[in-house]
């Protein structure tokens, strides 16, 4: 089975919130996940992120592919730059 590491859409019309989640590949977008990793929500002033480092790390040491969103907020939290590392 091939895992992404990908943004869910949550939140109204015009007020998005985002949840990073594992998933399958094949599933849609807002489908089913196998594991919430945390959040993004780029409405405030500062776009706020929280990312649980040690699932993501698990995940991705695992061959969880992550989305190029996904893989810029990690690199900006320093879980790719903990991945390389290990």
């Amino acid at each position: 089975m091939a895992t992404r590491i990908r943004l869910v859409r949550l939140g109204r019309k015009k007020r998005p919130f985002y949840r990073i989640v594992v998933c399958d590949s094949r599933e849609r977008r807002n489908g089913n996940f196998i594991e919430i990793l945390g959040y993004y929500n780029p409405m405030p002033e500062v776009a706020e992120v929280k990312i649980d480092e040690v699932k993501a790390l698990d995940w991705l040491k695992k061959g969880a592919q992550p989305s190029d969103t996904v893989r810029s907020l990690l690199s900006k939290n320093g879980v790719i730059a903990k991945f390389a590392e290990a």
